[in-house]
């Protein structure tokens, strides 16, 4: 009997170390390796503000106390129209096509932002968060893809099928924070441009020598694939510059001073992309999503020409249901008179004029 109980212990360690193995090398992102700054410890990467997201103990928590909204399993939405090739040099166009994935276009450059054409958002296509409705476009009509954005590691932001899609149709530039072309080298898609908060990197598209500058800027956020790796690589999101004005994504954010910088150095700022859901219960969510008062307040410090919001109605990633985000960003712009942020259709797009 104890010779069986020590193979049964040491058969369950040995599943035990293999599946750790696997964890580390197979589904962890790998760490990065730099010089320390005010937002590294050489180990681990830091918000702005002290208060950091939540251990495992809280996400226990939530799991067993949650009191979800209700979501539709699947919206047949029809596709949006396809998006015109280009615009014009002056022009400013953004199309929802859902979560946070946007098609920026402007001065004669196509960017998505954190793309995913996934059914789930998951390490595994047989689990995991899985789509509610499919994307506003159908990938085969997006036009040409210059520049992809990718905000953090995330499975719902840094999608590597989608990537693999992308990179095969069209050999776009990848632009992600610290440590995450690792990742993607690792999944066989290599050449991916690394910046650090407040850097910036110049996109030039030889047939036509326009140009447009990329600056990584703060989020309040965290990373994470696995259980070994978090923080382990740097998130943030996006300003995009060129003649036509300043462009902000600001990938999956909590409330932060990084607003108001980026007001003050990019200002005037022609659009924002800001995020309005997974904010429920506000007890969990609060250190790493704003809710969509908050998306409305940021609105209005960024002082922006238009916003339009994203981060809603395709994953179930928090308590609030599939319309809530909508309902409570209306009131709240209600509230506030503000009639210049957008909420789209998904598929829809519309001229920043």
């Amino acid at each position: 009997m104890a010779r069986f109980a020590r193979r049964v212990a040491v058969g369950a360690a040995a599943v035990i170390g293999a599946g750790a193995f696997i964890e580390r090398t197979v589904i962890a992102a790998p760490h990065y390796h730099g010089p320390h700054s005010d937002h590294f410890d050489g180990r681990r990467f830091h918000n702005l503000l002290a208060a950091e997201p939540h251990g495992a103990g809280a996400v226990l928590q939530w799991q067993f106390s949650r009191q979800p909204g209700y979501w539709r399993e699947w919206v047949d939405a029809p596709p949006g129209p396809p998006p015109p090739a280009r615009v014009a040099p002056g022009g400013m166009r953004v199309t929802f096509v859902g979560h946070a994935t946007m098609l920026l276009q402007f001065d004669g450059f196509n960017i998505l932002t954190d793309p995913i054409w996934s059914m789930r958002c998951s390490p595994l296509q047989s689990i995991g968060p899985k789509r509610h409705r499919p994307p506003g476009l159908r990938f085969r009509d997006l036009p040409p893809i210059d520049v992809v954005l990718v905000s953090h590691n995330h499975y719902d932001h840094l999608d590597i099928a989608t990537l693999h899609r992308l990179r095969w149709k069209f050999d776009p530039r990848i632009i992600t924070p610290l440590g995450n072309a690792a990742l993607m080298r690792r999944h066989g898609i290599p050449g991916a441009t690394e910046l650090d908060w407040w850097k910036a990197t110049a996109v030039v598209r030889p047939e036509s020598s326009a140009e447009i500058a990329v600056t990584l800027v703060p989020a309040q956020h965290f990373c994470a694939r696995a259980l070994s790796d978090r923080n382990a690589n740097l998130w943030g999101g996006f300003v995009i510059s060129g003649p036509s004005g300043h462009a902000y994504f600001a990938g999956d954010t909590g409330w932060g001073p990084h607003f108001e910088r980026i007001a003050r150095s990019f200002a005037p700022i022609r659009l924002a992309m800001l995020p309005i859901g997974a904010y429920l219960p506000r007890w969990f969510m609060k250190p790493v999503h704003i809710e969509p008062a908050e998306a409305v307040e940021a609105h209005k410090i960024l002082n922006a020409h238009a916003s339009v919001a994203m981060h809603y109605g395709t994953f179930n990633l928090g308590d609030d249901g599939e319309r809530e985000p909508v309902d409570d960003l209306r009131r709240a712009l209600a509230a506030n008179g503000e009639s210049r942020f957008w909420i789209l259709e998904h598929g829809e797009g519309r001229d920043v004029v």
